[in-house]
This record gives structure tokens, sequence and C-alpha cells, in this order.
């Protein structure tokens, strides 16, 4: 298969249009056609929707993942010879929003160092993320999924435990003589796929939804939560002290929902791909609980 188309059909993809892909690799819009059209005679398929922007058939999303795997090893060769030591390969890695905020963090500190590496990271739901490994779009991805994506290898990271919390005013407020009153109470939701609010709320047998506020921000939900605009399913690594002093307030002692975490990564003989499998690995690693069990009935929950 030749190279050269691959490396177009990645432009495309990447670019949008043809148009954008020639300006990149320094070609006409007429030769990235060409070998486009070329591979896919090649294959005996249509790889490509020629829409605005362009967008890869499934066909086309397994030879995109070839392209980059390509592309890695290309830019790994030419340092190893001595020939692309100046250059830097962008390493494309998924990660969901919670994770990002909190015990990832460490990672991006180990890339600072990396000379030969741009990150690239795609914010998505954990339990949508594996997606961008079939497209080709990352290389690795924190997620939820623990059936490894064809030509992949996945290993459980750990699990991220989620907690109800208000502020102690929103509390207040809501607070019965025994109970809170869940009905009543404004609740926070991350966005569409956030289902952590919603299945303590059934665990709890609340039928009518409460007022909900949409804030589909990491750091801005825990705010809202700071702010009392509702309560909210929170990751325990993201508070620091504000239970032990009740500006926060646990609402149930027992309810809890410990998400699973895992590294899905490519199958290949990589040593950028290893280096980073390394850092995720050794982030997550006492920073993230180890198996236990959920107390909440329902699906894995989406953030």
């Amino acid at each position: 298969m030749n190279f050269e188309h691959l490396r177009a059909l990645a432009a495309v993809i990447d670019e949008g249009t043809f148009e954008a892909a020639a300006d990149l690799l320094r070609l006409t819009p007429s030769a990235i056609s060409q070998r486009t059209k070329a591979l896919e005679a090649s294959t005996g398929q249509v790889l490509v929707r020629r829409r605005v922007p362009c967008a890869a058939t499934d066909a086309g999303m397994v030879l995109l993942r070839m392209a980059r795997q390509v592309q890695v090893l290309e830019a790994e060769a030419a340092a190893a010879l001595g020939s692309g030591t100046a250059s830097r390969a962008v390493m494309p890695v998924a990660v969901n929003a919670d994770s990002l905020a909190t015990w990832f963090v460490p990672v991006l500190a180990v890339a600072a160092g990396w000379t030969d590496t741009m990150l690239d990271l795609h914010v998505e739901d954990q339990g949508f993320s594996s997606q961008l490994l079939r497209q080709g779009d990352v290389m690795g991805a924190v997620t939820s999924d623990p059936v490894p994506v064809n030509g992949c290898r996945v290993e459980l990271l750990g699990h991220m435990r989620y907690i109800p919390v208000a502020s102690a005013a929103l509390h207040r407020r809501f607070a019965g003589r025994n109970s809170v009153d869940w009905e009543g109470m404004p609740v926070l939701k991350f966005n569409a796929k956030d289902t952590l609010q919603r299945e303590l709320l059934a665990a709890k047998g609340v039928e009518q939804s409460p007022p909900t506020h949409t804030v589909p921000s990491s750091e801005g939900f825990l705010a809202a939560v700071r702010a009392g605009l509702g309560w909210g399913m929170l990751p325990e690594l993201q508070l620091g002290e504000e239970l032990a002093t009740g500006s926060l307030v646990l609402l149930e002692e027992d309810m809890h929902e410990d998400v699973p975490l895992y590294w899905q990564s490519w199958t290949l003989d990589s040593e950028r791909l290893h280096r980073a499998s390394a850092a995720v690995r050794d982030a997550s690693r006492g920073r993230l609980r180890g198996p236990t069990a959920s107390n909440m009935a329902g699906r894995t929950p989406r953030r």
C-alpha cells in the first residue's frame, strides 16, 4: 500500500477539505484527489465522504488508523537514523473532563519534558472515547469500555469515586428533619450523557425530575456546586478540605458511584506510545481506587 496515498487520506480527514490537505502537504488539490482515488481503487471501497468537512467511511477509518501508525513509526525511524531529531510527532489522546481536571494532571507535567512529542488532547466522555480509537482519531484513550478496540490493548487503571455533594447553604434550604427534599432541591448535570445524578435520584425513588441546571465543564461544575446552584455528583479527587470545614455537605453517607477507568492504546511497538502509557499508568497509581462495587443501581455513568 502506497504510504503517500495514506498520508493524503489522513490530511483530507484532518484538514476537512481536499484544498486544505493540499496546502498542508504542499501539493495541488488535484494531486490529493488522485492519490485518494488511487487508494480507493486499490481497496475497492469508498474511503472518504465528500462533504464539508470530509469524513472517513468505516473502511476509511481502518486505513486512517494505519496512516497514523505509519506516521508515528516514520518519525521514530527518522529520529533513530539521525535524520529527524528536530521534528516533533503529534500524539492524539482522549481523556474525560473529570480525569483531566484531577489525576491526569501529572501526565501533562511528564509530557512537558518530551522534546519529540506534542500532545493533542481530545476531551470526551469516558463511555464514548473508545469510538475515537475505532475512528483512528487518537492513539490512546482513558475509557470506561473494558472491551479492547480491534488493534488495541487495554488495562484497568482504577476507579474514580463520585459522591453527592451540595453547598451548606443549599443543604440548609432543602434539609428536612430526617432527609433531604430530593424532589425540590435543584440538581446539576454535566451534559446529556451524564446519568450520575439521575441514577441516584432513581435509587432514592424520586420519579419527578427536580429543577436541573447543565454545566458542561469539570471546573465549572464544581464552581456551580460551591455557588449553591444545585447539588451534584463530584469526584472525591476534586474535593479538598471543603467537606471537613463544612462549606460543602455530603448528602448521603452511603451513596457513591465508582466508575472504572481503562487505558486503551494501539498495539504498536512505538517508544512514544510506550512512554505515554507509562505516564498514564504512573499518574493513576495511588490516585484512583482499586476494584470496588458501586452502591447505586444503573448503567455506567458518563462524564
